[in-house]
């Protein structure tokens, strides 16, 4: 199951047509970036740019950009598969089952998870060159990706940090703007978990070592944006997808490991009093985020493979590559989500949607009122609570044909009586939440009504073809001239 690494998962796409080769001279200011908005809106493969601008390192981006590549990245052919091995841990016994089996089922989780952990290795091709005293953030080809940026910006970093008792190991994909040789901002939301280690540290008020790899086994960076509860290990994911643990290398300056197939390793510390302001940023919902102060990170070291290759992504108004991994999510969660939410049939989170924009959930009614239970126990699960509008519909209806949910919608739901308003958390990056009150959430109920929720009304049944002659005339189709 395991990709391997970098060079593996490039020699994948390269073998199958879903990678080019670019040896033409890019700038990476804008250009690199444009070439890439390009190839997703265009359903293009990944580029690899062997001829940056000023750089020694070629630059690979869009290794995610398609719902092809970014299985390949977990190591299989289909999201949902994929999906289907990780439902054994978080699918509860059977109601009837015995009791030996009730008691084996978590343990056999654990073990599992215990067989992923990560295991520490002396040496890895990470470190093949360690820069300390001559470390120097202009070495890697870090591209600028919009007009209005502030700067040029580490976009597809792993970032990783633990608490000061070494406990809460985390992984997260924050971005980082470089500032010069040795300084770069680092932006995580005080949501986060990367923030909440910091917080720790600085409520010592003492300085926290940081690390940022880039590439390694592609599952790396995917495990880096995931959705995890604090204080479980991101590689540890990690090591279950692959099905082997990932191993990883002390650092050279920082008491953290890294993965030790990494491209490339950036060592530094944070000052708990030191910010900077960073941005403006052009995001992932296809606005300028503005600049507002993060904390600092102080490079100590830069190491790297001997011939290394530097991944970047670009974000800005959908598609782009962002919304791939986020696709990967809604799959690989979903079994999560339906342990704790059993109505959940399927669901969607739609590229234009930005991830937190629009969700639409469809649900094995039972009785009356059920969209709505739903509807709220997602607002409350994780990072569904910043979701501002959700649409439920029934089961036969496809998620995933927006048309056809935005049809239900029209069809079966009363504005007046299938609305749900409520309130919550909005995402930091939503600019149309009102800054001075709760921000508000929007449930639309687009399932046939029983009697009891429309005062007896009468629900007619939609038009469904014959299946018999459907499949008869598909089958005769040439023979009546059409289609090739």
């Amino acid at each position: 199951m395991s990709t391997g690494d970098l060079r593996a998962f490039i020699a994948r796409l390269e073998s199958a047509g879903q990678l080019r080769r670019v040896r033409a001279e890019v700038s990476p200011r804008l250009e690199i970036a444009a070439i890439a908005s390009r190839l997703v809106a265009e359903g293009g493969p990944a580029a690899l740019f062997e001829n940056v601008a000023g750089q020694a390192m070629p630059v690979l981006v869009g290794a995610f950009a398609s719902m092809q590549r970014i299985a390949w990245a977990l190591g299989g052919e289909d999201l949902d598969e994929i999906a289907a091995r990780l439902a054994d841990l978080v699918r509860p016994p059977a109601a009837d089952a015995g009791l030996i089996e009730k008691l084996k089922s978590p343990l056999t989780r654990l073990l599992g998870l215990a067989a992923a952990a990560p295991r520490t290795v002396r040496s890895g091709p990470c470190q093949e060159v360690v820069r300390t005293a001559d470390a120097d953030l202009g070495r890697l080809p870090v591209i600028t990706c919009w007009p209005g940026d502030g700067g040029p910006y580490i976009t597809l970093g792993q970032v990783y940090t633990t608490d000061p008792e070494g406990r809460n190991r985390n992984v997260g994909m924050y971005r980082l703007q470089v500032f010069g040789p040795r300084q770069c901002a680092v932006h995580w939301h005080r949501d986060h978990d990367g923030a909440r280690n910091y917080a720790a540290w600085a409520a010592r008020k003492i300085e926290m070592p940081v690390a940022v790899a880039l590439g390694g086994d592609p599952v790396l960076t995917y495990a880096a944006t995931a959705p995890l509860p604090y204080g479980m290990n991101e590689l540890v994911l990690a090591g279950i997808l692959r099905g082997e643990p990932v191993r990883t290398v002390r650092c050279a300056t920082v008491p953290l490991e890294v993965p030790a197939d990494a491209e490339i390793v950036v060592e530094g510390t944070v000052d708990p009093e030191e910010r900077a302001l960073e941005g403006p940023f052009g995001d992932h919902t296809g606005y300028y985020s503005g600049p507002d102060p993060y904390p600092v990170l102080r490079v100590t070291a830069v190491t790297h493979r001997r011939d290394a290759i530097y991944p970047t992504t670009v974000v800005g108004r959908p598609p782009k590559e962002d919304c791939y991994l986020a696709k990967a999510t809604e799959r690989l969660f979903l079994p999560a989500i339906r342990a704790v939410v059993p109505e959940v049939a399927d669901l969607s989170l739609p590229l234009f949607g930005v991830f937190h924009n629009w969700a639409f959930v469809s649900i094995c009614k039972r009785q009356p009122f059920d969209a709505h239970k739903v509807m709220h126990a997602l607002w409350g699960l994780g990072q569904m609570k910043y979701t501002k509008y959700l649409v439920v519909v029934d089961e036969n209806v496809n998620v995933h044909d927006a048309d056809e949910v935005f049809w239900r919608m029209g069809a079966e739901s009363d504005p007046r009586r299938d609305t749900v308003l409520a309130t919550g958390p909005a995402d930091v990056l939503d600019h149309a939440a009102p800054p001075d009150g709760p921000p508000g959430k929007l449930g639309i109920d687009a399932t046939r009504k029983f009697p009891e929720e429309t005062a007896g009304a009468r629900w007619p049944d939609p038009i469904v073809p014959d299946p018999e002659v459907s499949a008869r005339v598909a089958r005769r189709w040439k023979e009546y001239g059409f289609g090739p």
